[in-house]
């Protein structure tokens, strides 16, 4: 599958936040603990050179936990302070803030010896579309302050939300970048939801994700559908889903792109298992 997408208004975000990076102490970036390097934008690296770093494995609570400590250590490996999160769940968010405090430690303490007191941390908040970034900033403000949306692009324009004395969040539109060199980024990101389903084909890609959990996660499809086997051509599992789940067209013939969305829509909401689409490579 070759998927691109980039709408125009991602240009226009990009430069913002370029503009806005003059202003801020640390870049907090929610990634999707299920592919947290292909949701990485690789851009933020180059914009926010020279900033304070903080990843939020986000919607870690769908993914592999096994595989969540293991990218919890991939990231802290490259001196990157990291948190694994569940963005809806405003109970886990209150150990971020210390961990803002540690990641921007030595920008505080420079403050401290020019004398300037209680000034707050000024955070970037940064992610590709559908990542959870207002859901964050809503359960962490403990009010919703920026909108949120199951589509990507929710955010269009840059907002600051003063959260305390101590925090100030910059909300970003989710971006992606011009063009995913390796077409299995494109696939990982559809899967989880961050391309528009809308210049997608649902067949295809459900097919994709049906070869990937026969691989990698082999029981997750016969549990989910009760299959008799659940593996074998992925098309003709599709057909078995839309058996199982009386996907009918009139006359009674299968529908299987129904089934398809059926699929990618168990599989983002968890519906499948804890499932993590990558796992770190050695450093």
């Amino acid at each position: 599958m070759n998927i691109q997408w980039y709408p125009g208004h991602m240009t226009k975000a990009k430069r913002g936040m370029k503009e806005d990076m003059k202003l801020i102490d640390l870049v907090i970036e929610l990634v999707d603990a299920r592919v947290p390097v292909s949701s990485r934008n690789p851009d933020i690296d180059q914009l926010g050179a020279g900033k304070a770093r903080m990843v939020l494995l986000n919607k870690s609570d769908l993914a592999d936990e096994r595989l969540n400590g293991r990218w919890a250590s991939w990231f802290e490996a490259q001196k990157i302070h990291t948190v694994k999160i569940d963005a809806r769940n405003r109970g886990i968010l209150k150990q971020i803030q210390s961990v803002v405090q540690e990641a921007c430690k030595e920008k505080l303490e420079r403050d401290r010896r020019r004398g300037i007191l209680n000034r707050p941390v000024r955070a970037m908040v940064v992610g590709i579309p559908n990542v959870g970034k207002s859901t964050f900033i809503n359960s962490f403000a403990g009010k919703a302050c920026a909108r949120t949306g199951d589509k990507p692009g929710v955010t269009k324009g840059n907002q600051w939300i003063r959260l305390n004395k101590t925090l100030e969040l910059l909300d970003t539109p989710g971006i992606l970048w011009p063009k995913f060199e390796d077409q299995q980024v494109g696939v990982k990101l559809a899967m989880i939801g961050s391309i528009n389903d809308q210049i997608l084909n649902k067949d295809e890609l459900a097919c994709e994700l049906i070869r990937f959990l026969n691989s990698y996660y082999p029981q997750a499809l016969s549990e989910r559908f009760s299959l008799e086997d659940g593996k074998g051509q992925p098309e003709h599992i599709l057909e078995e889903i839309a058996r199982a789940r009386a996907c009918l067209m009139k006359g009674g013939e299968l529908d299987v792109s129904r089934a398809a969305a059926l699929l990618l829509d168990d599989f983002r909401a968890g519906k499948l298992g804890r499932i993590t689409l990558e796992e770190p490579k050695e450093q």
